[in-house]
């Protein structure tokens, strides 16, 4: 997105424009997700980067729905997830556990979404995981990660085996738990989340069905992401279908200020 003048107007005074710009998107993104039905009540969360030299975030406020969350009433944690705004409101320390080990360990992991959608977690319950066996799967070849499952995660001893099981790749699998996707922007971040769970929720259709389902050949599915890459190619990945989604939900950015 590109500031107007009308937003930077909105702007508290001593923020930067390029903190102000992530607070936006990210309050949109909260609402987008509210929108199409990726909420568990006050619970999940997702996070960005707040863009200079220190390692600030910024997270939802605790006990607010998705539909509550503002670019203004976003918490500005530190690593430890403190508040480091004055926010008068909490913040959910234990959920932010895996958000803020990624964030640490990846430097490119700017925006990271944790959800527990229905058929998300109901692939994360199977044994096999994620099959490469429909559209969107395939287009998510090669890019999927697994961690296995060890409890509610508010043990800080996780963090390392967490980094470890995420690696290089893009998505995590958090077996018998839910969906985790780490991506440089928060539009790119919405556009692979959306594919996961569009893949996730096709093959849950699939399974409920008779029959087996058709495999795809290794040599399509190591053709597909580049392919798929080559097509979606935009200097900000993800930026046109983010907009369009919110023009769709009819979020406006000077409403959730």
């Amino acid at each position: 997105m590109d500031l107007s003048e009308k937003l930077l107007r909105l702007k508290p005074e001593a923020m930067s424009g390029e903190e102000w710009q992530v607070r936006l998107e990210l309050a949109a993104l909260y609402r987008a997700f509210d929108w199409l039905g990726w909420t568990e009540s006050i619970y999940n969360h997702i996070t960005a980067r707040v863009p200079g030299g220190e390692r600030h975030y910024l997270i939802n406020p605790y006990g607010l729905n998705y539909n509550e969350v503002t670019a203004t009433n976003l918490v500005k944690v530190n690593l430890g997830g403190e508040a480091v705004d004055g926010s008068r409101y909490p913040v959910n320390k234990a959920g932010f556990i895996i958000h803020s080990a990624i964030h640490a360990a990846r430097e490119d992991a700017h925006c990271i979404i944790h959800t527990h959608s229905t058929a998300g977690s109901a692939v994360a319950c199977k044994k096999d995981g994620l099959r490469y066996d429909n559209f969107y799967s395939a287009i998510l070849y090669g890019q999927v990660a697994y961690h296995d499952f060890e409890g509610v995660t508010t043990d800080a001893a996780e963090q390392p085996r967490l980094v470890k099981s995420l690696g290089d790749k893009a998505i995590l699998i958090l077996r018998n738990h839910g969906l985790l996707v780490a991506c440089p922007g928060i539009p790119q971040a919405y556009l692979t989340y959306w594919g996961l769970q569009r893949a996730c929720e096709i093959q849950v259709a699939t399974d409920a069905m008779r029959g087996d389902n058709l495999p795809i050949a290794p040599r399509v599915l190591e053709q597909t992401p580049a392919r798929s890459q080559a097509f979606n190619a935009d200097p900000r990945p993800g930026a046109l279908p983010f907009d369009a989604l919110l023009r769709r939900a009819g979020i406006r950015y000077e409403d959730i200020v």
